[in-house]
């Protein structure tokens, strides 16, 4: 009988392992969305009892905090699953921004009037008097005045999300935290016309007069590379 010698993709990893980098990949997945919100809403807190007179700021107030933004990280995981979500991925950068600042803002909404119905369910123990409750009995003013807020973050949170993807992941952190800038107006600056200038050359060349090395498009296309080249070095 035949031995099979080869093995295939992830064979012989323990279940366990398997579990905890699938936990590790959903946390690194839910954690910026949940950092970014947590910081918004403690301001949001912050500012409001200071209005208030308030001064003296409780702990609790900003576990509320926590807490919703941890519902708006997994309510932003589950919304990231969703097939239709990348609709307009190549579509002007104002689109998909728009696009999935209000379908994030709707899971949320749905996901926090989920939560508020649990709540009374099990305060009271059953679901009768629900319909009374959310007409009468439920913050309206509060609900609305969070969601405002919301789509308000979501709006600043996805702006930074396609320009993150636009630039390539990890780029906006290394232009805030580690280039120097004036590396970062030279070579910036210069990338982005140069990008732009190969993009019309491609798009009004066909591929037979760029591989001609006569062609004036073939000398240009193969300068501006060689530019990008460098500074990529």
């Amino acid at each position: 009988m035949a031995v099979r010698t080869g093995t295939t993709a992830g064979a012989g990893v323990p279940a366990h392992h398997k579990v905890m980098r699938w936990l590790h990949h959903e946390f690194m997945l839910v954690l910026p969305p949940t950092l970014f919100f947590a910081a918004g809403f403690s301001l949001i807190l912050a500012t409001q009892r200071l209005l208030l007179q308030q001064y003296l700021i409780q702990l609790g107030g900003f576990m509320l905090a926590i807490t919703s933004a941890l519902i708006v990280g997994k309510a932003v995981l589950v919304a990231n699953k969703m097939p239709f979500l990348r609709r307009y991925d190549n579509a002007p950068l104002i689109r998909p921004i728009l696009f999935k600042t209000l379908v994030y803002w709707a899971f949320v909404f749905i996901a926090r009037m989920l939560e508020s119905i649990l709540h009374y369910v099990v305060a009271e123990g059953q679901i009768a008097g629900l319909m009374t409750h959310i007409a009468d009995g439920f913050s309206w003013h509060r609900f609305l005045f969070v969601q405002i807020w919301i789509l308000v973050l979501f709006l600043i949170y996805t702006s930074f999300a396609e320009l993150n993807a636009l630039f390539g992941h990890g780029e906006l952190f290394k232009i805030f935290f580690t280039r120097r800038s004036d590396d970062l107006k030279r070579s910036r600056r210069q990338r982005l016309r140069d990008l732009t200038r190969l993009n019309a050359v491609l798009r009004g060349t066909t591929l037979a007069t760029l591989r001609d090395p006569a062609s004036p498009a073939h000398r240009q296309a193969m300068a501006l590379l060689e530019t990008l080249t460098r500074d990529a070095r």
